[in-house]
């Protein structure tokens, strides 16, 4: 029996193995995806993300608590940690914040490290979340690094993106500065028992009054990607305007708020088509990934040996610029 198969009979044993290969991008992990990809599309992705200290673990804790113990969901944690300098590995391992959820079996929590991926996402990430998606789990949680500046990826894979804020971290809003804020679909104040929690939400308030764009642009790996929203009709009822919702994850304070800010998320994007663009979306930036990367090996593989090393040195020493190195590669005039 495959791997791919003992997933979807439900082995969670086959199903640890795989995300192993997958994370490692081994030749079985690649395999079963495409095994496995006909059962995905079912799950309901959510990202969180926001700058370092505003108790993400926590609260995506409190959220697959809840998920578990009201809804009765399967619920998997995909949390993406730094990479160790010394073994690669994921620095945090098995997110000691969540133990409470250790146990049960419904519940699948995955580390895994960036690897020096950029973006808050490590690169095989959305395989990891289309095993999760197949083998029956309905609510994916994709909870990223807190690198800031370039969290902005797990806009592209998500459903629904959770941006979380917190007062009193030397500045109003810390996601604006890191250029987050506009991917939010909900914001969360977490650690709104602080005081300055009333500044917070007032200046997130302020920057969600600017616009509404139709138009979500995301920076991916230094490339511009954009998606068009659906044309938003006249009535104001299918338009969203992300709700600011206040939490204390450490007690549970707010969680089942923001539970129905999702739920009403859901029902939105299900009912003016957005759901759909964004699977189009992160379907068509994996493929395009995929389509980079394999190009590069393959140019890679097809050069002279040594002809690289060469050509990069004369770059290094200014002999030639990048533009001339590309067309001595491509051999091009």
């Amino acid at each position: 029996m495959t791997y791919a198969q003992s997933v979807l009979n439900g082995d969670r044993l086959a199903l640890a193995r795989l995300l192993t290969q997958v994370e490692n991008n081994a030749p079985e992990g690649r395999s079963a995806l495409i095994e496995l990809f006909p059962s995905t599309g079912k799950a309901h992705l959510i990202g969180v993300t926001g700058a370092p200290g505003t108790g993400k673990s926590s609260l995506v804790n409190q959220l697959a608590m809840h998920y578990r113990k009201v809804e009765d969901k399967r619920i998997a944690i995909v949390a993406v940690d730094p990479s160790s300098p010394f073994t690669g590995g994921a620095v945090l391992g098995d997110r000691v914040r969540m133990r409470d959820l250790s146990g049960d079996p419904k519940v699948f929590i995955r580390s895994m490290a960036t690897r020096g991926s950029l973006g808050g996402l490590a690169q095989s990430t959305a395989g990891m979340v289309q095993v999760f998606d197949a083998a029956g789990f309905d609510i994916v949680i994709i909870e990223t690094v807190g690198a800031g500046q370039s969290e902005v990826d797990v806009a592209r894979l998500a459903h629904t993106t959770l941006v979380v804020e917190a007062p009193g971290l030397g500045d109003d809003i810390q996601a604006i500065k890191a250029g987050i804020l506009e991917i939010a679909d909900i914001l969360v104040v977490n650690k709104a028992d602080r005081p300055g929690v009333e500044n917070t939400e007032k200046a997130l308030k302020s920057m969600l009054d600017l616009a509404h764009p139709t138009e979500r642009v995301f920076q991916h790996h230094g490339s511009t990607m954009r998606t068009t929203a659906p044309a938003q009709p006249a009535s104001s009822a299918l338009m969203w305007i992300p709700p600011i919702q206040r939490t204390v994850s450490t007690e549970g304070k707010g969680i089942v708020e923001l539970t129905e800010a999702i739920a009403r998320h859901v029902v939105y994007l299900r009912q003016s088509g957005d759901w759909a663009v964004r699977e189009r979306t992160h379907l068509e930036v994996e493929l395009e990934a995929l389509i980079r990367e394999t190009l590069v090996n393959r140019f890679m593989e097809n050069i002279p040996q040594g002809m690289y090393e060469d050509v990069l040195e004369k770059v290094i020493q200014r002999n030639v610029s990048p533009w001339e190195a590309m067309k001595i590669l491509m051999k091009e005039k």
